[in-house]
């Protein structure tokens, strides 16, 4: 398998909110860092981490535009869209991927923080109008 598979594998599994699956992709020793926050390494500091996510999101999605690979670094330019319930926020992100004996052992996001937290605020904005419209009315026969 290539670093390339290893990392859209990874990436779909977690898109489908799979742990599980996502973390058989993931050396004992991975990193993992959304710069400029701490990294959290190891497999059990990692695994807690995506926990986290997704006892606090709903849905996850990783839109690649741009993946290269060159020797073990794998490079993905993408979208990457974060949901809680009917807040919604997509954003831009760089990720670097090391991946070694088909396990990923380095994984660094970077995003611009500016353009996240006007995405947050977009998806507050969206949730608190889906919130106030009128639903439409069920009748019963």
């Amino acid at each position: 398998m290539t670093g390339i598979q290893v990392v859209t594998d990874f990436l779909s599994a977690l898109e489908d909110l799979d742990i599980d699956r996502a973390l058989t992709h993931a050396a004992p020793d991975i990193v993992y860092q959304n710069v400029p926050l701490p990294p959290a390494r190891g497999l059990p500091a990692v695994e807690r981490t995506l926990r986290a996510m997704t006892r606090y999101g709903t849905g996850f999605e990783a839109r690649i535009h741009n993946i290269a690979e060159n020797g073990p670094t794998v490079l993905t330019e993408r979208t990457d869209v974060l949901e809680a319930g009917p807040w919604r926020a997509e954003f831009w992100v760089c990720g670097t991927f090391e991946v070694h004996d088909g396990r990923i052992t380095l994984w660094r996001d970077y995003f611009d923080w500016t353009t996240f937290l006007a995405a947050s605020a977009k998806g507050l904005v969206g949730a608190a109008f889906a919130a106030l419209s009128p639903r439409p009315k069920t009748t019963t026969h």
